[in-house]
């Protein structure tokens, strides 16, 4: 599917999508837990799709849509592989999950995560006393548990998902564990993991982000949580506002623990009007000048912070681009090729992206199945000199089905091709 974006002045009022982080986090751990939770504004992404799916295949009873789900957890062997579709938190945090079984369990994905490395999957799950077996460090992945517990080291250098999964799964040993870390560099979305762990009665000692101590043989209990509103869309959304015009973005939590809430900072350091009131923030056009940020706790802002940079008068610059390579796409790469077709030139140098603001201009791009290409080249594109057409641009149903229809809501002149 293609969409047309036109440059276009915004005004107006939208909500954030529920976080699919935070909703398989709590989806997962109420599958877990022996009783009736409700997981309330889950949100439709294709992510929370794809958990409810493994889910259900794992055992759990679930009921309802995105705005209550009804779930009475317990653990089963699935009688069949489980499909994550294209979540990396799903495949990561699952295969931990299921490897608390005694039986065998595959787990596999479509698209783009076919070409995503598991070998810190095999690894981590190795650790924990599992068996574990990837092709050739890609998904099928095949576990075989229990856990036992122990000491387990992993790498939190390239993603912390595997951890959030080995948390999640640990209260489930048979015996303590303890999870050493080395380089962490996303301990945000190991406090939201920690945060959800907790509402559901778990608590895990952590020392400094390098020692976390859980208990085994614990349970789960059952609860209900509701899914807080999405800082990584809401990115898109808030520099859309500074870059043309004025928006208002509501479901925010601003004491978040989501890494993606950073935005802020960023954009008042580049210029733009924020407003943060108690039941929207609100981020408006003003002249942009160039911003240094280190993405490295928080890299799914590189998309709409390229987007934000390529409207910034100045060189900008984004520290931790090593977190990108093994996303939906190349994203470093993807994004430097694709702005090129708008005018923008971006510098790539170990882990430092340069990006030289200018007038973004019209063109054609093609997202690479990435949902976050997709939705930093249709924001860019609202201050443009001229039509921006998006290819592939279904992808942002992973993260943000209604983006395009949201977009409109604030005035926005976006149309299907």
């Amino acid at each position: 599917m293609k969409r047309l974006v036109k440059p276009s002045p915004i005004n107006g009022c939208v909500k954030a999508p529920a976080s699919k982080s935070v909703a398989q986090r709590a989806i997962a751990i109420a599958s877990m837990a022996n009783g009736e939770s409700q997981v309330l504004c889950s949100g439709n992404s294709d992510d929370v799709i794809s958990a409810i799916g493994v889910c259900k295949a794992l055992g759990a009873d679930i009921k309802g849509g995105k705005d209550k789900l009804i779930i009475k957890g317990g653990l089963k062997t699935p009688e069949q592989s489980l499909n994550c579709g294209e979540s990396g938190l799903g495949i990561r945090m699952f295969s931990c999950i299921a490897a608390t079984l005694e039986q065998p369990v595959t787990l596999t994905g479509i698209g783009t995560l076919i070409n995503r490395p598991m070998e810190i999957v095999e690894q981590s799950i190795k650790e924990m006393g599992a068996q574990c077996k990837t092709q050739n460090g890609f998904i099928p992945i095949t576990v075989k548990g229990p856990i036992k517990g122990g000491i387990a080291r992993v790498d939190g250098s390239l993603s912390s998902q595997v951890i959030t999964g080995m948390l999640m799964a640990a209260p489930l040993a048979k015996a303590d564990t303890t999870i050493l870390v080395d380089n962490l560099q996303s301990t945000p979305y190991i406090e939201l993991t920690l945060e959800t762990m907790k509402a559901f009665g778990v608590k895990v000692n952590n020392i400094n982000y390098k020692e976390f101590q859980i208990k085994g043989n614990q349970s789960y209990t059952p609860t209900i949580y509701t899914v807080e509103g999405d800082w990584s869309g809401a990115a898109f959304l808030l520099v859309a506002g500074a870059i043309a015009g004025s928006i208002k973005v509501e479901n925010l939590n601003p004491m978040s623990k989501q890494a993606d809430r950073a935005i802020i900072e960023t954009l008042m350091w580049a210029g733009a009007k924020i407003s943060i009131q108690e039941n929207f923030i609100e981020a408006s056009k003003h002249e942009l000048k160039a911003f240094h940020f280190d993405a490295t706790h928080c890299p799914d802002l590189f998309p709409p912070l390229v987007a934000l940079a390529a409207h910034c008068i100045g060189e900008s610059r984004i520290l931790g681009l090593s977190r990108l390579y093994a996303k939906e796409s190349d994203r470093a790469k993807t994004l430097q090729q694709e702005f090129k077709k708008l005018g923008i030139k971006i510098e790539i140098e170990g882990e430092l992206m340069r990006i030289f603001g200018g007038q973004v201009k019209g063109g054609t791009i093609t997202s690479h199945g990435d949902h976050r290409i997709a939705m930093a080249c249709a924001v860019a594109a609202l201050a443009a000199d001229g039509d921006v057409i998006i290819e592939e641009a279904e992808c942002v149903g992973k993260s943000y089905p209604l983006f395009f229809e949201d977009l409109t809501t604030v005035k926005a002149n976006v149309c299907k091709l």
